[in-house]
């Protein structure tokens, strides 16, 4: 169990597990597909890879990856996931679920409400104070500016309201005096970045005579603003975000992504745009897969969110489309996003307006379904590249042709589907107007030349090598996923029938843990104790794999499924045993060692006889 001093009470620990739905948590981050047996798959979120092995088992609450191990329960999620204490993980599910929290006090007295929560708690609590302050303001006098600016870019008080734009008071300390009488600290509003210390030590406002966009997570919580000038007096950059915070990590934020990601899922693609009335409009337009990054490039961090929302992988094959604007700033950011294009296993496509308008602009010149149009009218990345790199040289001379193949080889190197590149080394030849023989050598040189990327680091987990190993497996999966319907059945089968030492660790946890007939109800508090109960490492770790583990049954889990099971593994032991035994009596000489050949023979008498009875018990196998 997770210790912490002064901690949540137990019955409220196990009343949040109850009422979570790990697959809803996981969801909002990871795009999970069915995996048969009630289980659910997707990429994982704890490290890097093309095939889904992050598993979710949403009748046990449980997760685990089969490629590094990550593995338990919803709060065990969040605490690596976003990076929680145990006490914040409880407190965000709690408030999930509208569940009071008590706390066990110091002094024995009678429970009560913790008074203050975690840190992240406050900081996003903070937020939302924020969040609605702005909002408020929004409607003053003072921020007339901001709504012109709304309006002429197409968006009314609507459209306002539902992207919650916001504006700060041209003052000093207008939010930092209605946060502080709200409670908040100065420390807790410095370290959000709502506010930063003056010279005379007392808070300002970061964020002064501003248009403001609030930021959202993946789960909806409010963690960062963006914040755009107005006014020329205003010797501030064009765009202000909230600095690095707790919450608020620029490399991993996409603005619009609460509300793309579900539509994400649901259309297999996502829009690239580069502000927030780029996002706006594109939603406004129909096209609601749209997002932004705040105030940095798109890069690696932003690649892996998006991967796991598409579910970006060598079986479902997603689109990542770029909306770059076409001038020359533009076509510099499509080729950067080109060499990070094999990060993705799905296509790449940019979509660049005729006249060179970004999704805003083109939504106020020709409409919705202009938007839309330039979208549809996407074009493979790779194109976009090679045209623009090929189109600097002068290809009416020999030296122009011949260093625009230099250059534009290596992106028909980098292409990751290797069935396309001698296509678009043809193409390539063609465009250049050359031979296509000093164009393949080229390509062939540029991939030679390419230093080979590290795959990424997983743990290989050994395959059980023998037909025991496996009926070991299936026994203790049994035990940790049906310990009502495994009981005395299992716990009559002591740890000297597994010869796999870390599976006759886990067996000697589950004793320790109070043997499965103990256990009235299933899930992750009984998977839990039994890890806490496991000495050894590799078997803590092996637990929650075998907790997601599918079962080698088709349909329901009955008493003569366990039966079958647990005499195999019998079997297993006692024809070892009886080997052995047989080995020892070959050894003794009947004569001088009379009474205990005699008494070797009458137990290997016996265990042969209970090993044809196992035998036809185990008769039906797995």
């Amino acid at each position: 169990m997770y210790a912490v001093a002064g901690r949540v009470k137990d019955e409220d620990i196990a009343l949040v597990r109850d009422r979570t739905s790990i697959a809803d948590i996981i969801s909002e981050s990871v795009t999970l597909r069915p995996a048969g047996g009630g289980n659910l798959k997707g990429l994982c979120p704890f490290h890097d890879e093309k095939t889904p092995s992050f598993t979710v088992a949403p009748a046990r609450n449980v997760y685990y990856c089969h490629g590094c191990g990550q593995g338990g329960d919803a709060i065990k999620f969040l605490m690596d996931a976003e990076h929680l204490s145990f006490i914040e993980s409880i407190e965000r599910l709690a408030g999930r679920a509208g569940i009071q929290l008590r706390y066990e006090t110091d002094d024995s007295r009678p429970s009560a409400p913790r008074p203050q929560a975690g840190q992240k708690q406050r900081l996003l609590a903070a937020h939302v104070a924020a969040a609605e302050f702005y909002q408020g303001q929004l409607s003053t006098p003072g921020a007339r500016k901001a709504r012109e600016f709304l309006a002429q870019r197409g968006f009314g008080r609507d459209a306002a309201e539902r992207y919650g734009c916001g504006f700060a008071p041209d003052t000093w300390d207008s939010l930092a005096k209605h946060l502080r009488q709200k409670g908040f600290t100065a420390e807790e509003l410095n370290t959000a970045g709502l506010t930063k210390p003056a010279r005379s030590g007392s808070l300002i406002d970061r964020f002064r005579g501003r248009l403001l966009w609030p930021i959202k997570d993946l789960s909806g919580d409010v963690i960062g603003f963006g914040a755009r000038k107005l006014f020329d007096e205003d010797d501030g950059p064009k765009y202000l975000n909230t600095p690095e915070t707790p919450l608020y990590k620029k490399s991993h934020v996409l603005y619009g992504i609460d509300q793309a990601k579900r539509e994400m899922a649901k259309r297999g693609r996502a829009v690239i745009v580069e502000g927030y009335t780029d996002v706006m409009a594109c939603h406004e337009a129909g096209e609601p897969t749209a997002v932004a990054t705040c105030g940095t490039s798109f890069g690696v961090d932003h690649i892996g969110v998006l991967r796991r929302l598409l579910l970006d992988s060598d079986s479902v094959v997603g689109e990542i489309i770029y909306t770059f604007d076409g001038d020359a700033a533009g076509q510099k950011a499509a080729l950067r996003a080109f060499e990070e294009d094999q990060r993705f296993v799905g296509r790449t496509f940019i979509a660049v307006s005729p006249d060179n308008m970004d999704p805003c602009e083109l939504r106020l010149a020709k409409g919705d379904l202009a938007v839309r149009d330039m979208i549809a009218g996407r074009e493979p990345l790779v194109d976009f590249a090679l045209r623009h790199t090929i189109r600097r040289f002068d290809l009416d001379t020999v030296e122009g042709r011949v260093e625009a193949m230099r250059r534009a080889a290596p992106l028909v190197a980098k292409i990751k589907d290797r069935e396309k590149r001698p296509e678009y080394a043809r193409k390539l030849a063609a465009d250049l107007g050359m031979d296509l023989e000093p164009v393949q050598r080229a390509v062939s040189s540029a991939l030679r030349g390419a230093q080979d990327e590290p795959a990424p680091s997983s743990r290989t987990k050994a395959a059980p090598d023998s037909p025991q190993r496996l009926v070991e497996r299936e026994s203790l999966k049994l035990a940790l996923q049906e310990p009502v319907m495994a009981g005395p059945m299992f716990d009559s089968l002591g740890a000297e029938n597994y010869a796999d030492p870390v599976y006759a660790a886990i067996r000697s946890a589950v004793t320790a843990a109070g043997g499965a007939s103990s256990v009235s109800s299933g899930g992750v508090v009984w998977i839990e104790k039994v890890r806490d109960s496991c000495d050894d490492l590799a078997g803590q770790g092996l637990i929650s794999e075998l907790a997601v583990e599918p079962l080698y049954v088709d349909g329901v889990v009955d008493p003569r499924y366990v039966q079958i099971t647990l005499a195999r593994l019998q079997v297993g032991y006692v024809t070892t045993r009886i080997r052995d035994l047989k080995s020892k009596v070959q050894r003794l000489n009947p004569v001088a060692h009379k009474d205990e050949y005699l008494a070797l023979a009458g137990e290997l008498f016996s265990l042969e006889q209970q090993a044809r009875a196992l035998r036809d018990q185990a008769a039906g196998g797995l």
